[in-house]
């Protein structure tokens, strides 16, 4: 198998509100949309994130109604505190603050109008150092 590219797709009930807070605040741009449907990327990124429509035809049957909960979109960033300020002067809510994890992971989250949650991420806690050294 040779996988040519990536994409995550969520069902969200109003399918502009979600791509316009990536367009906004994370600097996707649309690649293509239609009705109930819109695929954004960054050059930057490995990764296309698509928005359906809740109940869309096109979606098999014990698809339709489903919503995107429970899943965490988290992208690895060079400037955390940088993005933690930046957001915060958009007016975007910050819903988990700057949290450092012990194996190194520090993050916070916000949630889309849909409540989709974005996680911002970088592996610079004093924990990944402890970790690397112990590989």
């Amino acid at each position: 198998m040779k996988i040519t590219s990536a994409a995550v797709s969520l069902n969200v009930d109003d399918v502009a509100a979600s791509a316009g807070f990536l367009t906004r605040h994370f600097g996707f741009t649309e690649q293509l949309a239609a009705e109930g449907f819109a695929s954004l990327a960054r050059d930057d990124a490995c990764l296309n994130v698509v928005f359906l429509r809740r109940g869309l035809p096109t979606l098999p049957a014990d698809q339709r109604d489903d919503r995107a909960g429970g899943l965490i979109l988290a992208f690895v960033v060079d400037d955390l505190e940088g993005e933690l300020a930046r957001l915060r002067s958009e007016g975007v809510v910050i819903t988990m603050p700057l949290t450092e994890e012990e194996w190194g992971e520090r993050a916070f989250q916000v949630r889309d109008p849909n409540g989709i949650i974005v996680q911002l991420v970088d592996w610079k806690g004093s924990g990944a150092q402890s970790a690397a050294v112990e590989a």
